[in-house]
């Protein structure tokens, strides 16, 4: 079912019950701490940069940091991998991936 919303835009509910919703909360979790991951890596990592002593960890940092990036296409690509066990034909929703 669908709803619309004072917006415009529309609101999924879910039609194949609780193991959809677990599944659609392990993932948007999962997006939260890779978020959360990366702006600790870039913080500490530009606070390192203050010193030259530290400048190599700082780079160290930035570079987890980047790397850690290229998680959360990953974790959308493996949470719409998953979820088409619930509904074959895709998710309905895009851009409102978290």
């Amino acid at each position: 079912m669908t709803e619309h919303s004072a917006d415009g835009s529309d609101a999924v509910t879910l039609r194949f019950g609780h193991e959809e919703l677990v599944v659609r909360r392990r993932y948007e979790i999962a997006s939260i701490v890779n978020d959360l991951m990366i702006a600790l890596w870039f913080t500490v990592g530009s606070v390192l940069f203050f010193w030259e002593s530290t400048a190599t960890l700082g780079t160290l940092m930035f570079l987890l940091g980047s790397i850690q990036l290229a998680g959360r296409p990953m974790i959308r690509l493996h949470r719409r991998v998953n979820l088409r066990r619930f509904r074959p034909e895709g998710p309905s929703e895009t851009a409102r991936d978290f």
